[in-house]
């Protein structure tokens, strides 16, 4: 596989619910490239994303949405029974709210990632994927639709002439099916360093991931996630804006990735 030369390095935030996660969520912040904002449902509310947009654009950061399913009390992260109709309302809502205030605070979203379990319902449902695409295609066509390398997220954005983005996770457990260990599951969360640097090199320069099994995967990326809530996170950030430094690889905004 190809060796790439540049990555964008994207997070979610305004999923803060106390003081001090919102002060781990604005130090993380210059470290990446990408943000996906919580749009107020499974975490958030409009002064969070007006705030958190306004940090991003200090950093000239590609500022995206991250909508999710209505549950806060799990934040987001347990699947729920969900229709085509549903989820794209759900989309069209999410999203118009955020780019509302994306607006008033003089930015364009570039792109749309959603959260938790409606993410990885999506990725392997294909009807819930379309849902997704075709509600970003209602509301603004360049758009880029962030999904897991392979799943059906990128197939459907991909059928709906979306620009999509495929993600790598360099904080999170592999299956062997290419989908994430749960985060119910003992080690499904990765935190040490070494692990860490390991990943995203691999990724990057092979495109290559390790599953919980020990079987190899083969993942073309164009985006890393790392997550805000991860353990030791703005050390784990660093670590590796220098390893990418060190490397040669370029660390570029979303939708500068070309």
């Amino acid at each position: 596989m190809t060796r790439l030369r540049h990555i964008d390095l994207n997070c979610d935030v305004g999923e803060a619910a106390t003081p001090e996660q919102r002060d781990v969520e604005a130090r993380l912040i210059p470290y990446v490239t990408s943000v996906n904002i919580a749009c107020g449902v499974h975490a958030g509310d409009a002064a969070l994303m007006r705030s958190t947009i306004q940090l991003a654009r200090q950093y000239d950061l590609a500022i995206g949405a991250h909508p999710g399913l209505p549950d806060r009390e799990s934040r987001g992260r347990r699947e729920l029974p969900l229709s085509q109709g549903f989820v794209l309302d759900l989309i069209l809502s999410q999203v118009s709210a955020l780019m509302a205030i994306g607006q008033a605070e003089g930015i364009r979203l570039s792109h749309v990632k959603p959260h938790g379990a409606l993410y990885n319902m999506a990725a392997r449902d294909p009807e819930l994927a379309d849902a997704i695409a075709a509600a970003i295609v209602q509301l603004n066509r360049r758009l880029i639709l962030i999904g897991s390398a392979g799943s059906e997220l990128l197939t459907s954005g991909r059928a709906h002439g979306l620009a999509v983005a495929a993600e790598g996770f360099v904080d999170r457990a592999y299956q062997a099916d290419g989908r994430l260990v749960p985060r119910t599951e003992a080690h499904a969360v990765l935190h040490d360093e070494s692990t860490v640097l390991a990943r995203a090199h691999a990724l990057v320069h092979d495109g290559t991931v390790v599953a919980a099994n020990g079987t190899m995967l083969h993942l073309h990326i164009d985006t890393l996630c790392l997550h805000g809530d991860t353990p030791d996170a703005l050390r784990l950030a660093h670590a590796l804006r220098t390893m990418f430094a060190e490397s040669g690889i370029s660390v570029r905004r979303l939708d500068h990735a070309d």
